[in-house]
């Protein structure tokens, strides 16, 4: 079944949590802090990875995108520990409906199960997608070319 964000959501699942900390400094605190929000949520499991937000490899972002079956739900104590920027949050998100995973992030408040929830992902669709736009044509030569006012003014057939 294919999935937009406004398709039903998916129930009868498992929780399945997942952290990421930045760096080994905040480990101990950090980590304890995410893990007793999920575990206090209901997540069964909780992959955790210790890696900045850039850092492509995340193994255990891996491992439990891995494990997701149809009907779960995806947990995450804030948004930014799982998306490196709002387009890779989108994606993986929208990626997570697609395959009848539901995306739950305990901070915000979201809740893809929920129909508010998917409306806020519809909103967050459209968001980046204006953001992305206004970054195309920040990047684009103007269109019709600029001219200088002398020259518009100017009578064509002179």
């Amino acid at each position: 079944m294919t999935h937009t964000a406004l398709t039903p959501a998916p129930t009868g699942g498992h929780l399945l949590g997942y952290a990421r900390v930045s760096t080994t400094e905040q480990d101990v605190r950090r980590r304890r802090l995410q893990q007793d929000a999920l575990r206090a949520a209901g997540c069964y499991r909780t992959f955790t990875d210790t890696a900045s937000g850039v850092d492509p490899a995340r193994t255990e972002l891996t491992a439990v995108l891995d494990q997701l079956r149809p009907g779960d739900t995806l947990v995450v104590w804030r948004l930014d520990r799982l998306g490196r920027s709002v387009q890779d949050l989108i994606a993986l998100v929208v990626d997570l409906r697609a395959r009848d995973v539901g995306f739950r992030s305990l901070t915000e408040g979201i809740d893809t199960t929920t129909p508010g929830g998917r409306f806020v992902l519809v909103v967050l669709v459209v968001l980046a997608g204006l953001a992305e736009m206004e970054r195309v044509s920040a990047r684009s030569p103007a269109w019709p070319p600029r001219q200088p006012a002398a020259v518009a003014a100017a009578d064509p057939y002179g």
